[in-house]
């Protein structure tokens, strides 16, 4: 059957390991539900009986008799990283890995970022977002210099305390970093970092991701230009653009994203609901915080509690994520990971999806329900 309304959610980072080119991108054993699943936080009886625990290759005891469609998908694009992610649940691989900068940002490009600002800049290294703050904080304060620095992902990130550059300001800067990060050096994201307090300091929840525009039409863009609905829930409009996008709901944190997600439930509309919960990568992927990671995933688990009875019979819910960040693994960096796909509706009969190529997957799904191609 079609149905009229389908929820879409990425458990942002939510790997289940086996990626077969791992070892490319060093991540050779990295897996974030296998890493995540050892603490005593961790509690997902929902998930496990969409199917997440039956999938090939997923280290938990079988669920008898899932409920859902369930599989692992396997990325076809050059990254590892939410851009990239996202634009291939979307439906475009993407050949080719977006631009990084392990040993920070050539000059002129910090020259002109400098100069279209009025503001010099302080680090422009690869960085953890917390200890930059840290490190280069009350220098930023004494100075008014604006903190630039990069990961292992393809961004532009400007920390900037509150006191110093109000937020609006802030974002002005990254729409300028944005405007001049183009051609080769095209990065995914510029990330505005505003933080606030004293030494060392607090990341505030005012982040703003600009991303760069998709290379091309993306399921989004199709669903808008066939008069259907496109609602973003999180940062998925900052990662389109704000392409294909008919209504958004910016939040801050996974608990608001799940209760807008969960108040569209009441919204009479036909078409797509895209959601994003952010904090699993954020503060727990990224942070290493394994304790942290099993709480939030087992909390988005006991919201399913809320959320499953309000599917109508032609409602779609899918469940997935577009990368891993495995908090027991090296580094602070994503891991290159399989995903999960947990597919589910009140009359949707049971399967093993089984192992498949390509994120691109979940768009085939959705387009085909509404007869695009």
């Amino acid at each position: 059957m079609n149905y009229k309304r389908i929820f879409l959610i990425v458990l942002d980072s939510f790997g289940i390991g086996n990626a077969p080119d791992a070892d490319k991108f060093g991540d050779f054993g990295a897996n974030t539900l296998q890493s995540i699943s050892k603490s005593e936080n961790f509690n997902i009886e929902n998930l496990k009986k969409l199917g997440l625990s039956n999938i090939d290759g997923v280290d938990l005891e079988n669920y008898d008799s899932p409920i859902g469609k369930f599989g692992a998908l396997q990325e076809l694009s050059a990254g590892k990283d939410t851009t990239i992610g996202h634009f291939e649940i979307a439906g475009i691989i993407s050949s080719k890995p977006m631009p990084t900068y392990p040993d920070g940002f050539p000059n002129e490009i910090i020259e002109e970022f400098e100069n279209q600002t009025g503001c010099g800049t302080l680090c422009n290294k690869t960085y953890s977002g917390t200890q930059v703050i840290a490190d280069y904080g009350e220098e930023h304060i004494k100075t008014g210099k604006l903190i630039v620095y990069t990961s292992a992902d393809s961004v532009f990130q400007i920390a900037a305390h509150t006191d110093v550059v109000p937020l609006e300001k802030l974002y002005e800067y990254c729409r300028i970093a944005r405007r001049i990060l183009k051609g080769e050096h095209a990065v995914g994201r510029v990330i505005a970092r505003p933080f606030n307090g004293k030494y060392p300091f607090t990341r505030t929840t005012d982040r703003h991701d600009f991303s760069v525009e998709p290379p091309e039409d993306t399921m989004l863009d199709k669903l808008k230009a066939n008069n259907f609905n496109v609602i973003s829930v999180g940062k998925i409009a900052d990662i389109f653009a704000n392409r294909g996008i008919t209504e958004s709901y910016y939040t801050h944190s996974n608990n608001e994203g799940m209760a807008k997600t969960l108040e569209l439930t009441d919204k009479d509309f036909n078409g797509l609901v895209f959601t994003n919960l952010v904090d699993f990568d954020m503060k727990y992927g990224h942070r290493r915080d394994v304790d942290g990671y099993a709480k939030a995933i087992s909390e988005f688990d006991n919201w399913l509690n809320e959320f499953l009875p309000k599917i109508k019979n032609d409602d779609l819910l899918i469940i997935t994520a577009d990368h891993g960040c495995d908090p027991a693994f090296n580094g602070t960096d994503h891991t290159r990971e399989q995903v999960p796909v947990l597919i589910y509706s009140n009359n949707i009969q049971p399967e093993n999806l089984g192992t498949i190529k390509g994120y691109n997957y979940i768009s085939k799904v959705i387009l085909d329900n509404f007869n695009l191609r």
